[in-house]
């Protein structure tokens, strides 16, 4: 215990002093600042204009995390926390602002993702070598994307062809014999754009549970992907496109009986839009979505199939500096889990302001969800921000939100045809400050759920062992600091989360989620050469909701390297966990000691 503290002040000391600069800053770098998201109000807007608490991650930060995975990138973004049950290959949560998996709306490409088995992505199956952007848009936004997002939206998107044309490949070997491959090519010609890419990786592993009862064997992982995007711009005003992603992972586990068995994983996105540009001021979007996820295990038997389809179609009027959005949506979910074979629809209607201009941004959203099973939901926002000065921005805001039980709750052996949705209240204030490389945010947050579902005791279902049961009240309350700086060459930047997720119902702290846990970075440039480090720490958690089985906090170092090695080739070196720490996400389970990756890139320009 002494030990996790000592770690936890001496990752805090650095951050403190990157503030103590005359630096007081948002979440993203002032050089960012004239970037444009989408997540927030699925309109596009310059990131400036932004009220929501956003972070962007772009192709060049992913390619130098040398990252194993999707939620080992998020995991170094404020406000996210990551639990995994071994390695990248296996089961894996991404915990927003302390909310649960489930609650973080997840899209690829504007293609809604989910399980209804487990509830939430699967982000073990989401390929990292795919993905060109990921924007993270932290708290509630209901009354925007309807059911799902009570904690936030994650929306990743993959490559989009621009003129000429761009062939890549990529190839990387790393500790526990893992090995790398990754190639593709990006352009447009006339009115076409196109992007193709195709990603192979697969690492020996590490034995995941090392545990007297498990077996000593190393839990292997290997994953097969590929994703297509093609565009038509038909004419000034009228463009289509289609987007696809693939992926098939295989990785190992122990099933808790001594025996191996695979985790066999299928995700599937497919899109089509449509959007036209009537006049100036009035814009159309045509989408149609479709998605699937196969979870199977061999040889134990266990299958569970989820299918998701929307419909949605929006127009945004623009007077000015005012956006006037009107959007109508279906979602379509189906879930087969023997016996189980179900599904259920919701309709909705969202409405949209908002204003900008040099000082005031205004942003109003209001939606009514109508849902096969349970009727009825509106939820609505509103947030204001205000530029007392030209480094100065506060801002506060206030929404509702909810997120219905999944199929699995409601039908499976456990279900319980009486749950409702759990629901959600939420509250934000922020203060930012940016100059220049330098820049300060401060968020402070209170999201009160109600209804929140939970496994209880036996019920009305029909397993003596338990059921699911409204029976839980949660809070995520807390504050996220970061900031950014530039000194002697040498780009600083760091992120403190101080939370307090809680059981209001029993004041223990939810499971696997830390009190305290952030990032501190640098990078320079020496010569051809971009240097990098990072530290990540956590301070202690529970694995259980009676917070009896403690995980104890940690301290990850990392070190990178990238340079151009001749014309067109780049090369990466990356160390991670350079302490060597032994640490836990999740009970029993393993994570991977220190780890080196070199990979090479070519890319002609």
């Amino acid at each position: 215990m002494k030990t996790c503290i000592s770690n936890l002040r001496l990752a805090v000391l650095p951050l403190a002093l990157t503030l103590a600069f005359p630096a007081f800053a948002q979440t993203q770098p002032a050089s960012q600042l004239r970037e444009t998201v989408v997540t927030a109000t699925r309109t596009v807007q310059p990131l400036n204009d932004v009220v929501a608490d956003v972070t962007i991650i772009d192709r060049q930060k992913i390619e130098r995390s040398g990252a194993a995975g999707l939620a080992d990138v998020l995991k170094r973004v404020p406000g996210i926390e990551m639990s995994r049950n071994g390695g990248p290959g296996a089961t894996t949560s991404v915990f927003l602002r302390g909310a649960e998996s489930r609650f973080t709306a997840v899209y690829i490409d504007g293609v809604r993702v989910d399980s209804q088995a487990t509830g939430g992505a699967a982000w073990e199956s989401i390929p990292l070598a795919l993905i060109d952007r990921i924007e993270v848009l932290r708290g509630p936004a209901a009354a925007v994307y309807g059911s799902d997002a009570l904690g936030g939206v994650i929306q990743i998107f993959t490559k989009r062809g621009e003129d000429g044309f761009s062939p890549f490949v990529g190839v990387g070997v790393g500790t526990y014999n893992t090995r790398k491959l990754d190639a593709g090519f990006s352009g447009a010609s006339g009115g076409f754009d196109y992007a193709l890419g195709l990603a192979h990786e697969q690492s020996d592993g590490f034995n995941a549970r090392n545990v007297p009862t498990q077996n000593p064997d190393l839990d292997d992982y290997r994953s097969l992907s590929a994703n297509l995007r093609l565009g038509f711009q038909v004419n000034k005003a009228h463009r289509l496109e289609a987007t696809y992603l693939t992926s098939d992972m295989d990785s190992g586990y122990d099933n808790g009986l001594g025996k191996d068995d695979r985790n066999l994983h299928e995700l599937h996105a497919l899109g089509l839009n449509w959007q036209a540009q009537w006049t100036d001021a009035w814009l159309t979007r045509l989408s149609v979505a479709d998605s699937s996820d196969r979870y199977e295990t061999r040889p134990s038997p266990y299958l569970t199939v989820t299918r998701l389809r929307g419909y949605t179609l929006q127009n945004e009027l623009r007077l000015g500096a005012q956006l006037f959005t009107a959007a109508l949506e279906r979602k379509e979910d189906h879930l087969e889990n023997a016996p189980i074979d179900q599904g259920r629809s919701q309709n909705a209607l969202a409405l949209g302001y908002g204003f900008t201009d040099k000082k005031h941004t205004v942003q109003l959203n209001l939606r009514h969800d109508k849902d096969s099973e349970f009727g009825g939901k509106t939820t609505g926002s509103a947030a204001y921000a205000y530029a007392f000065t030209p480094e100065w921005r506060a801002s506060a805001s206030a929404g509702t939100a909810f997120r219905a039980p999944t199929l699995y709750q409601r039908f499976s052996q456990y279900g319980v045809a009486t749950l409702v949705p759990e629901s959600s209240r939420n509250l934000e204030l922020g203060l930012r400050w940016s100059k220049g490389a330098s820049s300060v945010g401060l968020v402070g947050y209170r999201n009160k759920v109600d209804n929140l579902i939970t496994f209880a005791s036996a019920g009305t279902c029909a397993s003596a062992f338990g059921c699911y049961a409204n029976t839980a009240r949660a809070e995520y309350s807390g504050a996220t600091l970061t900031a950014t700086h530039a000194v002697g060459g040498v780009n600083l930047a760091g992120s403190l989360d101080m939370q307090n997720p809680r059981d209001l119902n029993t004041g223990k702290l939810l499971a696997r989620r830390a009190k305290q846990h952030g990032t501190l970075s640098a990078d320079t440039r020496l010569g051809s050469w971009l240097l990098g480090a990072e530290a990540q720490f956590s301070g202690k958690r529970f694995d259980d909701a009676a917070n009896t089985r403690e995980l104890s906090g940690y301290t990850l170092l990392g070190l990178s390297a990238s340079t151009p090695l001749v014309k067109d080739w780049t090369l990466l070196a990356r160390v991670d966990n350079l302490a060597d720490k032994q640490y836990e996400l999740a009970r029993t389970y393993a994570t991977a000691g220190r780890s080196f990756y070199v990979g090479v890139k070519w890319a002609p320009l």
